[in-house]
C-alpha cells in the first residue's frame, strides 16, 4: 500500500495511491487518522485498505495533487558511508568496513515535499545530491533486538540527502553542510513494509538530468536496515514517524569523473523498484527586490 500526504485547505490529509490503467489515482482516507497512525495502528491500517478498495478510474489523479512530505518526523537520522565501493579482485570485501555506522541528523527545516523545488543557498557553489532509501518507524522502538527490528519499520520511502560540500569541509561536524532549508526532499509516498519482501534486495538508482549516475544493490550495504534500527534504538527511543535514511551508494566511475556541482534547473531522480521515484528540481535563490 502506498500512503501519501495531500496538502488541502483544511491541512494535510492522508491518502492511498492505486494505479489504474497506468495512472496513479488517490482517495483520501476518511476520519482523523494520520499517515503515522496508518503505519502503526492495525485499525487505521485496515481503514486505509478499505479506502484503497474504493479507488476507481474517476478518483483524483495523483499528478493533480499537491503532495507534502508523507510524514513530518520528529527525527531525521542519516547514515554516512554505508555502501561498499569497488573492491579489486582478491581483496576482502569487508577490509575497509567501519565498526559502527556514521550517524548524523537533518533538522526539521530540511524537510521538503516530493514536488517542492530545492533552493540553492546564496553563495553555495558545491551542492551535491545523495539518493537514499529511508525507513519510517511505525511503532515506538527502544533497545530492540536486531532479529525483531524490522517489525518496528512501518514503511519505506525515498530521500535526497542534499549536501553543501563546501560547508562540510569547513567543520569536523556536518550540520551546516546538511541542514540548509529544504535539503531533505522526501517521498513521494511511503510503501508499507508488508509490500517490501527484503530491504536488502533492492537496487538504488539515481539519475541527474536523465543520466544514471548511481546504481547499486542494498545487498552491498555494510549495515542492514535491521541492524540500523537495532543500533539506533540502543541510544534513543525511535518514535512513530521518525525517518532513518540508510546511506547512498557511490557514484558510478564515469559520473565521479564528470561531477560538477548542482546548478539552477538541474533535476535529480532517485528511483527504487518497488518503492518508486522521487524527482527534485533545483532552483536559484529568488532575487530580493527593494
Amino acid at each position: 500500500m502506498r500512503l501519501v500526504s495531500i496538502r488541502t485547505a483544511e491541512g494535510e490529509r492522508p491518502g492511498v495511491a492505486v494505479e489504474i490503467d497506468g495512472i496513479d489515482r488517490v482517495v483520501v482516507v476518511p476520519g482523523d487518522d494520520t499517515v503515522v497512525d496508518i503505519l502503526g495502528d492495525p485499525r487505521a491500517r485496515a481503514a486505509a485498505r478499505r479506502a484503497a478498495e474504493s479507488v476507481t478510474a474517476a478518483s483524483l489523479a495523483l499528478a493533480d495533487l499537491d503532495l507534502a512530505a508523507p510524514v513530518r518526523p520528529g527525527k531525521i537520522l542519516c547514515l554516512g558511508y554505508n555502501y561498499r565501493g569497488h573492491v579489486p579482485d582478491g581483496r576482502d570485501l569487508r577490509a575497509d568496513d567501519p565498526d559502527f555506522p556514521d550517524v548524523f541528523v537533518k533538522t526539521p527545516n530540511t524537510l521538503g515535499g516530493p514536488s517542492d523545488p530545492v533552493v540553492l543557498p546564496t553563495g553555495a557553489d558545491d551542492v551535491d545530491y545523495e539518493g537514499e532509501i529511508a525507513l519510517v518507524i511505525g511503532k515506538t522502538a527502544r533497545s530492540v533486538p536486531q532479529e525483531h527490528a524490522l517489525s518496528y519499520v512501518g514503511g519505506f520511502t525515498l530521500l535526497n540527502d542534499v549536501s553543501d560540500r563546501a560547508w562540510q569541509r569547513r567543520q569536523s561536524q556536518w550540520t551546516m553542510g546538511k541542514c540548509s532549508d529544504g535539503f531533505a526532499p522526501l517521498g513521494p509516498w511511503i510503501v508499507t513494509s508488508d509490500d517490501i519482501a527484503d530491504p536488502q534486495d533492492l537496487v538504488v538508482e539515481v539519475l541527474r538530468d536523465g543520466r544514471v549516475t548511481v546504481s547499486q544493490s542494498t545487498a552491498t550495504t555494510i549495515f542492514s536496515a535491521a541492524f540500523i534500527v537495532h543500533y539506533l534504538s540502543t541510544v534513543m527511543t525511535l518514535e512513530p514517524g521518525d525517518v532513518i535514511s540508510t546511506g547512498t551508494p557511490q557514484k558510478l566511475p564515469e559520473a565521479q569523473a564528470a561531477h560538477h556541482p548542482l546548478a539552477s534547473g538541474d533535476a535529480v531522480t532517485v528511483r527504487v523498484a518497488g518503492i518508486g521515484e522521487l524527482t527534485t528540481v533545483f532552483v536559484a535563490t529568488p532575487e530580493v527586490r527593494a
